[in-house]
């Protein structure tokens, strides 16, 4: 293909934030010209300057931009397969943890996994998203807890991005649990906080993350880490107010991160806070499914402070075995009431927005032309479908 040419014949889901919807182009055409979008609009309005570019035509299809999987754990050794069909058959948490369950098991294959194993691992499934139309992926650290580890995840992670047509933004998620038999605040000071320091010293951190939660580190020990990746110049993210409420997405919002996750607990002081720091509340309907939680996410709150809203598979082996990007904006939409314009703005321009990135997310001149063509006529279509898949092709930096 050459490296300018003309998209016709599909619909054209533009996805900018002034529509307030899906800025739907019907019959509409879009000019590649190398890795970025030059012109998108109605074809009858195709400027004379670009009539004579050879053509792609997609009659009956949908355009999207490609989408955006803000928060995965795609990086780990092993699995908890097992783990769940002991607490299928009655198995308190006590008892899978005494068994080496839980995040313990995740850690310990992780570990003992080299470069070389994480990698084989992780790429089938960097496949499947991209498979599903996905051009950009999250992948954080945090099945180490100890620094050879954690560096071997986040390079891992950035070597993703060289085995396969994908781009891939890495987070530094050491602040994640606490080891066996440690003590939190030494575990930050001694540990989570010199490994940062190596991780970004070998420039494989994109932003901090942390799991701000009673079962893992409180606002106080996550403000230590906040502080050194400010000191750092790193944008900050959180997970927060999942289990409980203690504090986190007030915190995040002070140190305006790019984003604050799961939040089935915030409450709509915590929106308007949200608000303010133009934070991204990032959902992740497959934890909420997968440990059954009752509690949704203030979404209501969020659209009335104007908090954009993201959707993500948080991909991990124990609380979000979910890798499908369109099965989870489906949850989000049958769980807490998306719609499916919000679900699709969600995997798009709010992820980008999630994840810091100002250059995609959007079919505008200008920005990268990382596309989706779907075999659909209608957007909502996407969000409808239950382990439906019709992508029909993937456009990468301009390439087919």
């Amino acid at each position: 293909m050459t490296s300018s040419y003309v998209i016709t014949g599909a619909a054209v889901a533009t996805m900018h934030p002034e529509t307030g919807d899906y800025g739907l182009i019907p019959d509409a055409a879009i000019v590649i010209e190398g890795p970025e979008i030059a012109w998108v609009g109605a074809e009858a309005d195709l400027p004379a300057e670009h009539a004579s570019l050879p053509r792609v035509s997609h009659p009956g299809r949908l355009i999207t931009p490609a989408l955006i999987d803000c928060h995965t754990h795609l990086v780990y050794g092993g699995n908890r397969a097992r783990e769940f069909e002991m607490r299928l058959n009655g198995a308190s948490y006590e008892e899978v943890a005494r068994a080496g369950g839980g995040i313990v098991s995740t850690v310990s294959a992780t570990r003992a996994a080299s470069e070389a194993d994480l990698l084989a691992a992780a790429l089938p499934r960097v496949d499947a998203l991209i498979a599903q139309g996905v051009a950009t992926i999250e992948v954080k650290s945090g099945y180490g807890l100890d620094t050879e580890t954690e560096l071997k995840m986040l390079r891992t992670a950035r070597a993703i991005a060289k085995a396969r047509p994908i781009h891939v933004v890495t987070s530094f998620l050491g602040a994640h649990a606490t080891p066996a038999g440690e003590d939190p605040d030494s575990y930050i000071d001694n540990t989570c906080l010199p490994t940062l320091d190596a991780a970004h010293g070998e420039g494989l951190v994109d932003a901090v993350d942390g799991f701000c939660e009673g079962i893992a580190f409180d606002t106080a020990q996550m403000t230590r880490v906040f502080e050194r990746a400010r000191a750092l110049g790193l944008p900050v993210k959180l997970h927060a107010e999942q289990l409980s409420h203690i504090g986190g997405t007030k915190l995040a919002a002070d140190y305006g991160a790019l984003s604050v996750d799961h939040i089935e607990y915030a409450t709509a002081e915590d929106a308007a806070a949200l608000a303010k720091s133009g934070t991204v509340a990032v959902l992740l309907p497959g934890a909420f499914y997968t440990i059954h939680e009752t509690q949704a996410p203030p979404v209501q709150a969020l659209r009335d402070h104007g908090v954009p809203i993201a959707v993500a598979t948080d991909w991990n082996p124990g609380s979000s075995p979910l890798g499908s990007l369109l099965l989870a904006m489906n949850m989000a939409c049958t769980l807490f009431r998306l719609t499916p314009a919000e679900a699709l703005a969600g995997t798009t321009r709010n992820a980008a927005r999630a994840l810091g990135l100002t250059d995609r997310g959007v079919i505008a001149p200008g920005m990268r032309a990382d596309l989706a063509i779907w075999d659909v006529s209608d957007p909502a279509e996407l969000s409808y479908g239950i382990g439906i898949n019709p992508l029909q092709s993937r456009i990468f930096g301009g390439a087919p």
